[in-house]
């Protein structure tokens, strides 16, 4: 209570409901409503009954047993009215506490307690509470005629204070007296809340209607799927996220994953949302006829669709921003009430017998201004939760509206855009994961641009109330600052965007490093890629440092300009008012001081809301080029027929994907429709026979990739119904184009593409020319998902016909070996398998289909001859012909024309002739002779009679995986003991992962990054302290002047100036080690980015091949990726943040605790309430960032997986599917976002709570304090300055905490990596002692060589012994995981020789470098790799040889046409992997890559799979020529490549089971090598 207020003693025995000092209390001679008492003892009559009438309902549970609807949350809100009731509700308590408080505030002026002033408003708060619980409880159990109590109620209340409110009227008492306004504001209240229980009548009619509606519940809530409850719960829940509670305790005792979150709401879905825009974009469209270009129409849409909620958020925005004021000009009030004796204020009226008291003597009670304080910062974090919540939701809806937007353009996208290197997988995937984003943050911050400018002008009018001119001074000063900080942001949104350019070419070049790291490590190049990533590095870096130092610049003045702010103010203020002015008082002082951390605010956001907002328009931009790019010709759709009464309905499309679900589930019936498909088939067959005999036919067509020289020309072309034609030609010659043009993914320039397709009776609405087609395509493009869902491709399961597939393609041996069958996950891309295994389960796909067309792209390319003559006879030639399938088959191998009905030879992008084999010998005799001589071989029955032993792949990482498997089932403890562990170690914060970072920063920046962070905090308070000791002492110079009652100006003045000079070099100070702190931790940041990666990219490349076979590639290149960008600019800005906000806390409560100490009784409840609100945040926070992650990386690649097999998917008329899964995808991805998101909430609204408790305590502790035991007003003021701020930074500490504990995650998984243990590179000999040019002759022996790919698997190679004289051709044949390659790579030693030895020139390799070793090899694989450069480059990277050496191989490989073509020549580009060039192509480049080198032993591996027989013919002959006195080494799928070998290897389960001549072989029939030969024929 306010020191002017002096209150007569009450006695203890003068209480009563009345007082006892009014002697017409109790008198009622003017009538009972003209005595005060009697009226508000009339108001208490309602609130009994309601008690009295609601608490046995409530006890008993009545309501909650009558609900006869079963539905899975119990959050159905069934009456009309539900958020305005809330909201009448929750603003009656608020007036109903301002009534107790006037009344205890007017009943401090009588001799008596007179209970009648606020005993009433205390009961009529229990009744509202419990009007509102029992509301909620009916509600929900729907039992709606128990609110006829309710309904009494209200028109009691109402009548009561309507009654009170006119006698008060009639006596006189109007506007200026409080309890009036109160009276008149409740007898509102209670009208408007009686209006709308009547108004749930009329919509319910549960009462005086003979028929009562009948309601159901919203399809959500009958969905047991549906756990995002915010839409459905009341409006305490949704502003407080109660709901929540169980789902963060829940994840203490489970971690959180999909099951656990659940579905989205129908309305949150990416399906509903991009219906909204789709509208949006339709609605744009028919205003302008024009073809809409630039980004205005795109932003005119997305306002259309997602503005309202928007103009939601902003307006809780204003809300939030306003009460944000309450808070300086409570603590001025406080301060200024506490520091006068004097008050203003007009004394109370007696009125009925009582006193009345004015607004103005209200608002001067300290008390009063605490309360307020409290419920001002109450609501004002609520509104601004809101305003998060809402603005980031609709951010959220407008991401997956997008991202599903850019799904469908994608599948409508024109092939040319992508394989000619106009449009990159990755740059479709930023415009997913980072454009999306930015839109997103963009719809968050846009309240932000509203709230500002209100923000700023309500601040400088508050500041110049308080301060004068000198508040506009200050204000100019931080204006003044503002454009320098956009500076700033500027400059460093620049550097952002120059370092992300940097890191986008280290991580592609740190992903060609990884993806070729095998042919790296073979021909020793490792250092020469990893010195090209390190240079990137380095120059990334110095973009890192110059982001490390403009962050540093804005955490600087993020943190100084608030203390150059207030040092200005108060200079000037000082400066501009004479000497014996005492008007710097503490309430001035740290209101203005509120207020300028007020001020600032908004400016600090200024550059963060323009840089998203320039960000955003970038976006915006990309989208709409992308949205304006060529598509395909698309046939129209055909029409899915939907219930006509569910037309449009968004619940109806739910519904058939649900009925579609359990349709799916019942394979039986498909089965069932299975087995009579063959009979349809042969029937429709037949009718087409006799209509129509051309499936395809191309009349002069000119087709083009680009706009540029038609690729194909005058095609003419046709291909027969059910009959197997075959397109053959030389690498590079159109067969591969021809397809995809007769699929319609070439530009058509000219000619006509007819697809005649068979009657199909189900299909009569279906009008788009061309149906599905089963497509291999050259490139194996194969799902992220298991092998059976990889070949079933949607299709129904049918046992019988997989089983059959997996024959044909030879595919169960290699099931087999994988560690769960053909329920294994292959991986990205089939990362798992070869690309032998890759291509067959392709193949497998496209046989098991039941499409009428086949397309078959050289298919056996990666196939050994025995599998390549098992899928032709098996596969093409009896299965698909059986089913009278049309296929058409891209191959090299000409020895399968005779099974052709139709032969198609490409030359130079046209058709050189067309027609059956014996149409091709007649008309082209030439070439029919150049075929048979290149097949050298014909057509034996006998050779499908060989007999195929079942084998199994070397697949030794998958059998490691299964073998850790096995050991780890055998070495775990039961689950609960192990859940019960990862519990313990979720719930605990990782500081050795911290200690661990910061040990990489040095001994140097760690002290210096502690010591700075301290004294800067220990500034700040004493700046804070100095201000409240000058400004007390300014209170008591004024009270010491007005005792003395001076007239002299020399007594009455009070010196500033060595205050003021105290208080500028505290500024200054503290000013400096702002700017020290920041460095430091940039500093730190950055040296610790700087060892990790270098530490990281030393390890990975000297690592064995062994981590690259066992660790998926995505993996590793995420360590350089996302866990590398997070350690270089995250964890600095996190550690920052976290550790000013918890030495801000820490400060506060010990200024708090210092002021008032009796706070450390009320810190202890506080204190563990936070503790364990942060323990259960932390956990599931964590769970669901992690979720949130792993959630986008299925969506990103199913992005990716659609573009690469964009191809396939539309000639396997798959889109609808495909768009089904990413709308899964999606949907997932924003449920995870969504809960992550309500989690913060959940978090910042009960610390912002517990934060405002805390302002309270201390307030009223402060102000007791005060007014009993002298307190100083400036302490009073500290205290409470600093109580603000814990509401303000304690969730900021808890939020920072769990970012960090997230974030560290990539430091362990980047410090498990550093663990690996490389190779050794270091020999028993220097290379100095190596003798020049060796190896000199080549010879090589093999002493009993026994090898292994890690000590933990069986021997690949056994006892291995063989000798082979220099100069000699060695062949080497044998079944797949014969260990053929194995032999190879322990030449190179590539895998574990653990017995025996191999001598080269006389010189055990065992004892070399590894760099010496692998440099004097030359090796082709099997799978062509090409890097990014130049062809030079991609050639010789050692820059060693001359351009006549480089066109000499060019001209060995055939390739000299091919590049003389093209601009540049030697130095004409490659894109990634090679994608300019053909398969065949790439292969070529390998081979002219292994003739640079010239080295005196050549290995192999497979290396001519890929390429035509003649171009293959024609090479063996070069090999044999170019490396005549070398030593060659070659391992051979097609066995008539090694006839001409000197010695030819036929191996065998590791062991050498023939080794002699090949005649000698050849001779002896019963040998192995013989059965090949036969078998190659």
């Amino acid at each position: 209570m306010m020191r002017g207020y002096r209150l007569t003693p009450i006695s203890n025995t003068t209480l009563s409901f009345c007082g006892t000092d009014n002697s017409s209390a109790y008198k009622v001679d003017n009538g009972l409503l003209n005595n005060g008492c009697f009226l508000d003892a009339l108001g208490v009559v309602p609130h009994v009954f309601l008690l009295f009438s609601t608490f046995p309902i409530l006890f008993i549970g009545w309501g909650s047993q009558s609900s006869k609807v079963h539905i899975h949350h119990s959050t159905w809100l069934h009456f009309p009215g539900h958020e305005f009731r809330w909201l009448l509700t929750t603003v009656l308590l608020f007036v109903l506490v301002c009534e107790i408080a006037e009344g205890i505030v007017s009943d401090g002026f009588n001799q008596s307690r007179h209970l009648h002033l606020y005993m009433p408003a205390g009961l009529g708060m229990l009744a509202a509470i419990t009007s509102i619980v029992y509301y909620h409880n009916i509600e929900t159990s729907n039992f709606p005629k128990l609110l006829i109590a309710l309904l009494i109620y209200w028109t009691l209340a109402f009548t009561t204070k309507t009654i009170k409110f006119v006698k008060y009227d009639g006596h006189g008492i109007g506007l200026r007296q409080l309890r009036f306004c109160i009276t008149g504001l409740l007898a509102l209240i209670y009208g408007l809340l009686l209006g709308v229980e009547f108004n749930v009548i009329l919509q319910r009619r549960y009462m005086w209607f003979t028929h009562p509606t009948e309601v159901k519940p919203p399809d959500d809530l009958q969905d047991l799927g549906v756990r995002f409850q915010q839409p459905f719960v009341n409006l305490l829940s949704k502003s407080t996220y109660w709901w929540m509670n169980t789902f963060i305790t829940s994840a203490h005792k489970r971690p959180i994953d999909l099951k656990t979150i659940g579905k989205l709401p129908i309305s949150m879905r990416a399906l509903t949302n991009y219906q909204r825009l789709r509208k949006a974009f339709n609605s744009q469209m028919e205003k302008c006829p024009v073809p809409l270009k630039g980004q205005r129409w795109i932003w005119c849409a997305l306002r259309q669709a997602f503005s309202r909620p928007l103009v939601l958020s902003i307006t809780f925005r204003f809300l939030a921003d306003l009460l944000g004021f309450a808070g300086p000009l409570c603590i001025a009030g406080i301060v200024h009430h506490i520091s006068s004796d004097n008050h203003t204020s007009l004394p109370p009226v007696k009125l009925l017998g009582v006193h009345f008291i004015s607004s103005e003597a209200f608002l001067a009670n300290a008390y009063v201004l605490a309360v307020l304080l409290f419920l001002a910062l109450l609501l004002q974090r609520t509104f601004l939760q809101a305003s998060y919540y809402v603005a980031i939701e609709t951010g959220i809806k407008l991401r997956g509206a997008i991202q599903t937007k850019i799904y469908n353009k994608i599948m409508r996208l024109c092939t040319s855009n992508m394989s000619m290197g106009d449009m990159t997988t990755a740059q479709i995937c930023s415009l997913v994961a980072r454009d999306t984003n930015h839109l997103m943050w963009f719809f968050f911050l846009c309240p932000n641009l509203w709230a500002m400018p209100v923000q700023i002008v309500i601040g400088v009018i508050l500041l110049y109330y308080l301060l004068g001119v000198s508040a506009l001074i200050g204000a100019t000063v931080i204006t003044v600052l503002a454009p320098l900080q956009y500076f700033v942001a500027t400059r460093l949104s620049r550097a952002q965007k120059s370092t992300l350019e940097y890191t986008s070419e280290r991580l592609k070049k740190t992903n060609e490093l990884l993806r070729g790291i095998k042919l790296l490590k073979l021909y020793a190049w490792e250092h020469i890629f990893r010195s090209s990533v390190e240079d990137t590095r380095r120059k990334e870096l110095i973009n890192l440092r110059t982001f490390a130092l403009y962050t540093s610049l804005s955490i600087f003045m993020n943190a100084a300009i608030p203390i150059a702010a207030v040092l200005t103010i108060f200079v000037v203020h000082v400066h501009m008012h004479s000497a014996t002015d005492f008007d710097l008082s503490p309430a001035v002082a740290f209101g203005s001081l509120s207020l300028c951390h007020i001020l600032v605010t908004p400016l600090f956001l200024l550059s963060s809301v323009l840089h998203s907002t320039v960000k955003a328009l970038v976006s915006v931009q990309k989208l709409s080029e992308f949205l304006s790019s060529a598509e395909i010709e698309t046939d129209k759709e055909p029409i899915v027929q939907t219930p006509e009464n569910n037309h449009g309905n968004i619940k109806s499309v739910y519904a058939l994907q649900l009925q579609a679900k359990l349709v799916n589930r019942k394979y039986k019936a498909k089965q069932d429709v299975n087995k009579n498909f063959q009979q349809q088939d042969q029937e429709l067959m037949d009718s087409v026979s006799q209509e129509e005999e051309v499936c395809i036919k191309i009349v002069n067509g000119y087709f083009t990739w680009t706009q540029g020289c038609p690729t194909l020309t005058n095609i003419d072309i046709k291909v027969p119904f059910g009959q197997l034609t075959m397109i053959v030609g030389q690498v590079g010659s159109g067969k591969s184009s021809l397809l995809l043009a007769a699929l319609g993914e070439m530009q058509k320039v000219s000619g006509n593409l007819t697809w005649n397709s068979l009657p199909n009776s189900d299909s009569e609405d279906n009008v788009r020319k061309r149906g599905s087609v089963a497509y291999a395509s050259q490139r194996p493009w194969l799902l992220n998902a298991t092998v059976e869902e990889n070949i079933l491709f949607d299709m129904a399961p049918n046992v019988k016909r997989y089983k059959e597939v997996i024959e044909i393609c030879q595919l169960q041996p290699d099931i087999d070996t994988l560690p769960q069958g053909d329920q294994t996950v292959i991986g990205e891309r089939g990362i798992i398998l070869s690309g032998g295994q890759r291509q067959r389960i392709s193949i497998a796909r496209a046989l098991y289909q039941r499409t009428n067309v086949v397309f078959l792209d050289d298919p056996f390319s990666s196939l050994d001859i025995h599998l390549s003559d098992h899928l032709m006879h098996e596969g093409i030639g009896k299965f698909l012909r059986q089913e009278k399938r049309t296929v058409v088959l891209v191959t090299h191998k000409l020895q399968y024309l005779p099974h052709a009905d139709w032969i198609i030879a490409m030359r130079d992008g046209t058709v050189q002739t067309q027609g059956t084999l014996k149409d091709i010998q007649c008309a082209e005799p030439d070439l029919f002779e150049q075929w048979r001589t290149l097949m050298n071989r014909q057509d034996k029955e006998n050779s499908t009679e060989l007999k195929r032993k079942s084998f199994r792949r070397a697949m030794y990482s998958r059998d490691t995986l299964a073998t850790e498997d096995e050991d780890e089932d055998s070495s775990t403890t039961t689950d609960e003991e192990s859940l019960r562990a990862e519990l313990r170690y979720r719930t605990t914060i990782p500081w050795s992962l911290f200690a661990t970072y910061l040990r990489a920063a040095g001994l140097l920046l760690i002290p210096l990054l502690v010591l700075s962070q301290i004294t800067k905090h220990s500034l700040m308070v004493a700046i804070d302290f100095w201000l409240a000791h000058w400004t007390s002492h300014v209170i008591a110079a004024q009270i010491e002047s007005a005792e003395r009652n001076c007239t002299i100006t020399q007594d009455c003045e009070f010196s500033h100036s060595s205050y003021l000079q105290v208080f500028c070099v505290l500024c200054g100070l503290g000013i400096v080690l702002c700017l020290v702190t920041s460095l430091a931790v940039e500093w730190t940041g950055l040296r610790v980015a700087k060892e990790l990666h270098c530490s990281l990219l030393r390890i990975i490349v000297l690592a064995p091949m062994r981590l690259f076979e066992t660790t998926p590639l995505g993996n590793i290149l995420n360590r350089f990726s996302a866990d590398t960008n997070t350690i270089d600019q995250h964890i600095p800005v996190t550690m920052e943040c976290l550790s000013r906000s918890t030495l801000l806390c820490v400060s506060a409560v010990g200024v708090i605790a210092y002021v008032t100490p009796v706070f450390l009784i009320a810190l202890l409840p506080l204190a563990t309430a936070c503790y364990f609100i942060q323990k259960y945040f932390r956990v599931a926070s964590r769970d669901l960032q992690h979720l949130e992650d792993s959630t986008e990386m299925p969506l990103l690649s199913h992005y990716s997986q659609t573009i690469e097999g964009l191809t396939t998917i539309r000639a396997f008329r798959h889109e609808q599917r495909f768009k089904k899964k990413l709308l899964e995808y999606t949907d997932a991805n924003n449920i995870s976002s969504l809960f992550l998101m309500s989690a913060n909430r959940w978090l910042e609204v009960r610390m912002e709570y517990i934060g405002a408790f805390v302002v309270l305590i201390a307030a009223v502790a402060s102000i007791t304090n005060a007014l009993y035991s002298q307190l100083s007003a400036g302490l009073v003021g500290l205290g409470l300055t600093y109580a603000l701020m814990v509401s303000n930074y304690l969730n900021w500490m808890v939020r920072n905490l769990a970012d960090m504990e997230v974030q560290l995650g990539c430091v362990k998984r980047v410090s498990s990596l550093l663990h690996t243990v490389p190779e050794s590179y270091d020999g028993l000999i220097t290379p100095a002692q190596v003798p020049a040019g060796w190896p000199k002759y080549g010879e090589i022996q093999i002493k009993n060589l026994s090898v292994r790919y890690d000590s933990s698997l069986k021997p690949v190679l056994k006892h291995v012994n063989a000798h082979i004289k220099p100069g000699q051709k060695v062949g080497i044949c044998g079944r797949t995981g014969s260990g053929k390659s194995s032999f190879s790579l322990a030449l190179f030693r590539m895998v574990d020789t653990f017995e025996g030895q191999i001598v080269i020139d006389g010189i055990d390799i065992s004892k070399l470098p590894l760099q010496t070793l692998r440099s004097k090899f030359s090796i082709i694989l099997q799978d062509p790799i090409l890097f990014s450069g130049t062809i030079r480059f991609n050639i010789d990277p050692e820059r060693k040889a001359t351009d006549q050496m480089l066109w000499e191989a060019l001209e060995i490989a055939q390739l000299m046409p091919v590049v003389k073509a093209l601009p540049g020549g030697l130095d004409a580009m490659v894109t990634e992997g090679g994608e300019n060039f053909s398969q065949g192509q790439r292969q070529l480049f390998c081979l002219a890559r292994a003739f640079v080198r010239k080295s005196s032993i050549l290995i192999m591996d497979e290396a001519t799979a890929s390429i035509d027989m003649a171009t293959e013919s024609i090479l063996q002959k070069v090999v044999m020529t170019a490396f005549a006195d070398r030593t060659v080494v070659t391992i051979a799928h097609r066995v008539h490549n090694i006839l001409g070998s000197d010695v030819v290897i036929v191996m065998k389960h590791g062991a050498i089971l023939e080794y002699d001549e090949p005649d000698v072989l050849l001779e002896q029939k019963d040998s192995v090598f013989s059965a090949f030969v036969r078998a190659d024929k």
